[in-house]
């Protein structure tokens, strides 16, 4: 991501798109030849060398990012000077390249985020039967599973594939617009043949590997679009954020750990700590992403007209920022994934710390069914359970409602039932089985699809590998 969102990187796209700029002019008639291209074909590859230096010098003379680079180019290729940026403005190189950027950075955050769909389908799938204390408001409630509570967390990285995924689908190319975005200079270099015009905005568009272009632009395009992008990226960061707050709290619980090292130390001072600060980082690293979203909101609101500058800096740092901080996040979610440690003892001795009260109505149930009376039963199992419970909050010591029950020998008729009636795998409802319906109808086969295509796409050396530079 640090690639993408580099200098080099940046410039080399500006390289690749006036080359392909003059090749679709060329093919459509324009005095350019095959020498000036095959020039400017061999300047925007990967090996070639960039004069950043040069550049450097040429716009603290020049003042102008993009006429830096077209005469550092032309430097290196002169025969090709005549012909570099011709009929364009600079937004042709800035935005497109831009958009490039973006594209190929959500290719990566879709690659990361099935990474860590499919590492918490595999812990999902291990634990999916251990019963655990469920919350709401924090306070105990109705048990889940392990495995079950993990599920949520896939459920959000889900939708937020799906959305990146989508968004790859719709992002759109600015395209060959001019100045204004009227075309004007394309429609005088094409001597007012509007269909040429038309044919070199596809051209480009498709060669660079777009399905669309914007059908209109002024000198930019829509900023609505980036803040759709980082609207995608936001929510990656609410996924990854929920699934940090769960682990703190369950850390904090001693039931469920992330990663820790062998020789990590947890605090200066406290030589026993064990932070959870995989997960903190994971919610500071959200919180920052989260308010980048109002930058581009800003932005698309407050352009003038067909264009203002205001915008670029802005856009440089709030964009890549994102993208950056996306990527950080997600490295740290599976991380996290592929360690995370489960304490079944210590989930268990929780859960049967309320067990108890939660299994009273089952316990009733039976001794009327062996034929008690059931005021009778309910009245006593209410005294207990007010002398647990206090035994519990005043005197800090272990629930000890069930082994109350079997010593009253008004329960002596299911006696040898209370343990299994209080089993934890009794109260968990479905969840087993949702796990298991949950991962192989809506996880494992797009899980399998996406493991496929971009094996395919590593094989044949495709830009969906995103191993490196972008290849026209």
């Amino acid at each position: 991501m640090r690639e993408t969102f580099s200098d080099v990187y940046r410039f080399r796209l500006w390289r690749k798109l006036w080359y392909v700029l003059a090749d679709c002019e060329r093919s459509l008639g324009l005095q350019i030849t095959s020498e000036q291209v095959e020039a400017l074909r061999k300047a925007a590859e990967d090996d070639f060398p960039i004069p950043l230096e040069a550049a450097a010098a040429y716009e603290a003379k020049l003042r102008h990012d993009v006429m830096a680079h077209v005469h550092a180019l032309g430097d290196q290729v002169p025969v090709a000077r005549p012909i570099i940026h011709l009929g364009a403005t600079s937004c042709y190189v800035t935005d497109n390249s831009e958009l490039l950027q973006q594209r190929r950075g959500l290719m990566l955050l879709h690659r990361m985020l099935w990474l860590c769909i499919g590492e918490l389908a595999q812990f999902a799938e291990r634990y999916r039967e251990l019963p655990t204390l469920s919350y709401t408001h924090f306070q105990p409630a109705q048990p889940t599973t392990v495995g079950k509570r993990a599920c949520l967390w896939i459920q959000d990285f889900l939708m937020d594939a799906h959305q990146v995924e989508r968004m790859l689908n719709e992002i759109k190319f600015r395209g060959v617009k001019g100045t204004t975005g009227t075309q004007a200079s394309f429609l005088a270099l094409f001597d007012g043949e509007h269909e040429r015009v038309r044919q070199l905005d596809r051209l480009v568009t498709e060669r660079m590997g777009f399905a669309a272009s914007f059908a209109v632009t002024g000198q930019t395009y829509s900023r609505k679009q980036d803040f759709f992008v980082l609207a995608v990226l936001a929510g990656i960061g609410q996924s990854a954020a929920k699934m940090a707050n769960d682990i703190r709290l369950l850390q904090h619980l001693k039931e469920v750990e992330e990663p820790y090292e062998e020789h990590q130390i947890g605090s200066s001072a406290m030589a026993y700590k064990r932070n959870p600060m995989r997960s903190e980082r994971i919610n500071g690293l959200a919180r920052f992403l989260q308010t980048l979203v109002l930058n581009p909101a800003e932005t698309a609101s407050t352009q003038w007209l067909e264009r203002t500058l205001d915008d670029s800096a802005n856009r440089r740092l709030a964009i890549s920022e994102a993208f950056l901080t996306t990527d950080a996040i997600l490295q740290l979610v599976l991380n996290i994934s592929r360690g995370l440690v489960v304490h079944p003892r210590v989930v268990e001795r929780n859960l049967l710390q309320e067990l108890p009260f939660m299994a009273t109505e089952n316990i009733l149930m039976a001794a009327v069914r062996a034929g008690q009376d059931r005021q009778t039963m309910h009245e006593a199992i209410r005294q207990h359970s007010v002398a647990a419970a206090a035994r519990v909050k005043d005197q800090g010591l272990d629930n000890d409602l069930l082994e109350r029950l079997r010593n009253d020998d008004r329960f002596a008729c299911i006696r040898d039932q209370i343990d299994s009636l209080c089993s934890g795998s009794e109260f968990v409802g479905r969840a087993p089985q949702q796990v298991d319906e949950f991962l192989h109808e809506c996880v494992y086969p797009y899980l399998d699809e996406y493991r496929s295509r971009y094996a395919e796409a590593d094989n044949n050396h495709s830009p969906l590998s995103t191993a490196g530079v972008l290849r026209v």
